[in-house]
Parts: C-alpha cells; structure tokens; sequence
C-alpha cells in the first residue's frame, strides 16, 4: 500500500518504536482500545493480542480493504471505516461500558482539530497516546513562560495531563517525514477544575494568544476591561505565555459574569 499525501501518511515500521509504544500503552485484556488511523496495522496486531479485542478507525478505503482481508477471521477486530474528525467517542464508550482509550499515528495536517475533536467526547476517554510531529508534543507540554507555550496547550491543560514518551527521528517511518516526530500521553482528567467547562474559555485563550507580544489590556479588550482583568487576580500589563492556565479560567468566568448567557 503506497502512502497518500492527502491523508498525510506515514507508515511507521520501526521495530524497535513499535516495542516502545506498546510498552508504553501497557494495554490489558477487557480494556476498550481505539486506534486511530491503523495504516498497515504496525500497532494493530500486537495491540489486538495484548487486549484481545480493538475498533480501529480508517479514512483510506484500500487500507480498510485491506486490514479487513488480514483480519477477516479475527471479529475481535471491530473495523470503522471513516473519518476520525467524525466518530462518535461518547457513543462508542457508552456501548462497550467504559471509557476509551485512544492511540494513533496521526496525519500531521489533522492532528490539532482532532485532539480539540477528543476534547470534546474527553469524558467518555481515559487516555490517549498519539504519534505526533515533534513540534505540537513540545507545545502541548509545554510550560508557562517557554517559548512552545501556547494556545493548544493550554486548551488541552485542564483536561488531559500530557507526558512525553519518546522522540522518533523520520527513519522510523515510510515514506520518512522531513521532520522529527514524538509520541505523547494524555491522561484525561477524571474530574476537571470548574472552569474547564466555562463557554468562554476557548473564546479567551484564542484572544490573548492571537497577537502574542500584546498585554491582556490589549489582546483581551473585545472581552474585559483592565479592571475586569484585575479583579480576576490577573496583571492587565502581563502576557498570555505568562499564564497558568488556572488564570485563563479565571478570565473565562470573568467574561461569562460580564456577559451573562
């Protein structure tokens, strides 16, 4: 199966990353696994045996052909043919009666609206491990004050706890990428601070880090006042890259107070 680059594939078939990453996962029997994106089933198989049963999700309909054909006596394989940025996670945990956990190698062009899609079904899912481009794993760890510090991250903070697990140069897949990759775990939040669910958290976040070197004065004008953003306990004259993402929790229920649904 050659790679397409309008599904941005890149087939890892490292062995000794492969080992690594099942390491990681440390599946069990029982446990409801999903792969997305399962390509030529590098991960599938030995996922399959160490959890005895897994539903994979594939956009490319010859490599859905073909994982059907290589698995067509093993029904504990449970096939999705289509797009991940449309499944229904919440749906599925709700059938198999417990929550999910994700892997995947994904597409890089596809990688951030999907982990906002997860974000969304995040109570129905226990945790996610994704091969990602190295560039996004070093954003969603990234601390306050860094220079990878941004919105991602700290959209993806006060749900998911996020470890780096391993670097993979470009060898480790075919056709090799032109840049690094890494694999990140998620461990989502079981019970997420309040302000996690304000409705104007995203409308925040993407505010203050829309121009990066404005003040919050500046960058959160359309939204709060000076004073509105010091009686939330945070500085009008800080930058966004300087705040925890409690303190944009903090502006999210000072917006939903200013403006009331």
């Amino acid at each position: 199966m050659h790679a397409r680059k309008r599904f941005g594939q890149h087939f890892l078939h490292d062995p000794q990353v492969i080992e690594r990453i099942i390491a990681a996962i440390a599946a069990r029997p029982t446990e409801a696994l999903v792969e997305i994106g399962p390509g030529r089933g590098a991960l599938t198989a030995p996922l399959l045996a160490l959890a005895g049963t897994l539903d994979v999700i594939e956009i490319d309909r010859d490599l859905a052909a073909s994982l059907r054909a290589r698995f067509a006596q093993v029904p504990q394989l449970r096939l999705h043919e289509g797009d991940a940025l449309d499944f229904d996670y919440s749906a599925l945990a709700a059938r198999l009666g417990q929550r999910l956990r994700v892997i995947g190698n994904l597409p890089y062009n596809i990688s951030t609206p999907l982990l906002f899609r997860l974000l969304e079904h995040s109570a129905a899912i226990r945790d996610m491990h994704f091969m990602l481009q190295k560039e996004v794993v070093e954003r969603i760890v990234a601390a306050p004050g860094s220079k990878q510090y941004g919105r991602l991250g700290v959209m993806l903070a006060p749900r998911a706890r996020a470890t780096l697990l391993l670097d993979v140069g470009p060898g480790a897949f075919q056709p090799a990428p032109r840049v690094w990759s890494a694999v990140v775990r998620l461990d989502v939040v079981p019970d997420p601070p309040a302000w996690a669910a304000a409705p104007h958290y995203a409308a925040v976040v993407t505010a203050a880090f829309g121009q990066r070197r404005k003040t919050l004065r500046n960058a959160l004008s359309g939204l709060l006042d000076a004073a509105r953003i010091s009686a939330a306990g945070v500085d009008p004259g800080a930058r966004a890259e300087t705040l925890a993402p409690e303190a944009f929790g903090r502006l999210a229920l000072a917006v939903a107070a200013a403006r009331p649904l």
